[in-house]
Protein backbone atom coordinates (compact mmCIF):
# COMPACT_ATOMS: atom_id res chain seq x y z
CA UNK A 1 0.00 0.00 0.00
CA UNK A 2 1.41 3.52 -0.82
CA UNK A 3 2.62 5.42 2.16
CA UNK A 4 0.26 8.41 1.35
CA UNK A 5 -3.24 5.76 1.02
CA UNK A 6 -2.39 4.48 4.89
CA UNK A 7 -4.37 5.40 7.50
CA UNK A 8 -2.34 7.07 10.34
CA UNK A 9 -2.25 3.78 12.38
CA UNK A 10 -0.39 1.54 9.54
CA UNK A 11 1.77 4.73 9.43
CA UNK A 12 2.77 4.55 13.08
CA UNK A 13 2.98 0.39 12.35
CA UNK A 14 5.38 1.24 9.79
CA UNK A 15 7.59 3.67 12.00
CA UNK A 16 7.80 0.78 14.95
CA UNK A 17 5.92 3.81 17.01
CA UNK A 18 3.73 2.45 19.95
CA UNK A 19 1.55 5.23 21.65
CA UNK A 20 2.67 5.62 25.46
CA UNK A 21 -0.61 5.84 27.53
CA UNK A 22 -1.00 9.82 28.57
CA UNK A 23 1.05 11.60 31.28
CA UNK A 24 -1.30 12.60 33.94
CA UNK A 25 -1.21 16.78 34.29
CA UNK A 26 1.85 17.77 36.71
CA UNK A 27 -0.39 21.17 37.92
CA UNK A 28 -3.69 22.46 37.73
CA UNK A 29 -4.85 22.05 33.99
CA UNK A 30 -6.31 19.86 31.44
CA UNK A 31 -3.68 17.49 29.08
CA UNK A 32 -6.16 19.01 26.10
CA UNK A 33 -9.16 21.27 25.63
CA UNK A 34 -11.37 21.25 22.76
CA UNK A 35 -13.15 24.20 21.60
CA UNK A 36 -15.45 23.21 18.03
CA UNK A 37 -13.06 21.69 15.67
CA UNK A 38 -9.73 22.96 17.31
CA UNK A 39 -8.25 20.96 19.38
CA UNK A 40 -5.52 22.68 21.93
CA UNK A 41 -3.00 20.75 23.88
CA UNK A 42 -0.98 21.38 26.87
CA UNK A 43 2.39 21.84 27.04
CA UNK A 44 4.12 18.18 26.84
CA UNK A 45 7.71 17.55 28.16
CA UNK A 46 9.92 15.53 26.71
CA UNK A 47 10.24 11.76 28.65
CA UNK A 48 12.75 9.03 27.82
CA UNK A 49 12.33 5.64 29.99
CA UNK A 50 9.08 6.88 31.58
CA UNK A 51 11.14 10.23 33.09
CA UNK A 52 11.24 13.65 32.33
CA UNK A 53 14.27 13.89 29.82
CA UNK A 54 16.30 16.15 31.84
CA UNK A 55 19.23 18.84 30.41
CA UNK A 56 19.95 22.05 28.43
CA UNK A 57 21.02 22.28 24.83
CA UNK A 58 24.54 23.62 24.27
CA UNK A 59 25.61 22.62 27.93
CA UNK A 60 24.78 18.31 28.44
CA UNK A 61 22.62 17.78 25.53
CA UNK A 62 23.65 17.78 21.78
CA UNK A 63 21.56 18.84 18.87
CA UNK A 64 21.15 15.13 17.73
CA UNK A 65 20.06 14.33 20.86
CA UNK A 66 17.48 17.49 21.66
CA UNK A 67 16.10 16.27 17.80
CA UNK A 68 15.41 13.06 19.13
CA UNK A 69 13.45 14.34 22.54
CA UNK A 70 11.52 16.63 19.98
CA UNK A 71 10.53 13.19 18.45
CA UNK A 72 9.77 11.68 21.83
CA UNK A 73 7.55 14.57 22.58
CA UNK A 74 5.71 14.16 19.70
CA UNK A 75 5.40 10.95 20.35
CA UNK A 76 3.55 11.59 23.58
CA UNK A 77 1.48 14.19 21.55
CA UNK A 78 0.38 11.33 19.71
CA UNK A 79 -1.07 9.69 22.42
CA UNK A 80 -2.94 13.00 23.66
CA UNK A 81 -4.26 13.53 20.58
CA UNK A 82 -5.64 9.50 20.41
CA UNK A 83 -6.89 9.93 23.86
CA UNK A 84 -8.82 13.34 23.13
CA UNK A 85 -10.31 12.03 19.54
CA UNK A 86 -10.66 8.21 20.09
CA UNK A 87 -9.18 8.60 15.97
CA UNK A 88 -6.25 9.68 14.71
CA UNK A 89 -7.59 9.09 11.13
CA UNK A 90 -10.32 12.27 12.51
CA UNK A 91 -7.32 14.93 12.37
CA UNK A 92 -7.61 17.49 9.91
CA UNK A 93 -4.41 19.33 10.10
CA UNK A 94 -1.70 19.56 12.52
CA UNK A 95 -2.11 23.55 12.77
CA UNK A 96 0.62 24.75 15.04
CA UNK A 97 3.18 23.75 17.54
CA UNK A 98 5.08 25.41 19.66
CA UNK A 99 8.20 24.11 20.82
CA UNK A 100 10.16 25.77 24.38
CA UNK A 101 13.98 24.42 23.71
CA UNK A 102 16.11 24.81 27.49
CA UNK A 103 19.55 25.94 26.29
CA UNK A 104 22.19 27.89 26.72
CA UNK A 105 22.90 31.56 26.12
CA UNK A 106 24.87 30.68 23.09
CA UNK A 107 22.50 27.93 21.31
CA UNK A 108 21.33 29.34 18.34
CA UNK A 109 19.87 25.99 16.85
CA UNK A 110 16.37 25.68 18.82
CA UNK A 111 14.69 25.45 15.13
CA UNK A 112 16.86 22.33 14.36
CA UNK A 113 15.64 21.16 17.84
CA UNK A 114 12.37 21.58 16.63
CA UNK A 115 12.75 19.74 13.13
CA UNK A 116 12.85 16.54 15.36
CA UNK A 117 8.85 16.91 15.98
CA UNK A 118 7.82 18.97 12.86
CA UNK A 119 9.28 16.12 10.45
CA UNK A 120 7.71 13.08 12.87
CA UNK A 121 4.36 15.09 12.22
CA UNK A 122 5.00 15.29 8.32
CA UNK A 123 5.48 11.25 8.27
CA UNK A 124 2.52 10.82 10.30
CA UNK A 125 0.65 13.39 8.71
CA UNK A 126 2.29 13.60 5.03
CA UNK A 127 -1.26 14.67 3.41
CA UNK A 128 -1.72 17.74 5.50
CA UNK A 129 1.13 19.67 4.65
CA UNK A 130 3.57 21.53 6.76
CA UNK A 131 2.07 23.28 9.89
CA UNK A 132 3.02 26.63 11.19
CA UNK A 133 5.79 26.77 14.45
CA UNK A 134 7.30 28.78 17.29
CA UNK A 135 11.04 27.37 18.42
CA UNK A 136 12.36 29.43 21.11
CA UNK A 137 15.15 29.34 23.80
CA UNK A 138 14.41 29.16 27.54
CA UNK A 139 16.27 29.53 31.13
CA UNK A 140 14.25 26.63 31.90
CA UNK A 141 11.55 24.56 31.65
CA UNK A 142 9.23 22.79 34.77
CA UNK A 143 10.92 20.15 36.16
CA UNK A 144 14.43 20.56 34.56
CA UNK A 145 13.22 19.16 31.13
CA UNK A 146 15.03 19.64 28.04
CA UNK A 147 12.12 20.54 25.63
CA UNK A 148 8.23 21.24 25.96
CA UNK A 149 6.08 21.34 22.60
CA UNK A 150 2.42 22.46 22.74
CA UNK A 151 0.25 21.48 19.89
CA UNK A 152 -3.07 23.17 18.39
CA UNK A 153 -5.00 21.00 15.88
CA UNK A 154 -8.04 21.09 13.66
CA UNK A 155 -10.28 18.03 13.57
CA UNK A 156 -12.54 16.45 10.87
CA UNK A 157 -16.18 17.55 10.40
CA UNK A 158 -18.32 15.04 12.81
Amino acid sequence: MEKDKMSVYQRLQTMDIVLPPITAPAASYAPYLRTGQTLYLSGHLARRNGAVWIGRLGDDIALEEGRSAARATAIDLLATLQHATGNLDSIARIAKLTVMVASMPDFFEQHLVANGASELFGEVFPDMGPHARSAFGVVQLPLRACVEIELIAELGAA
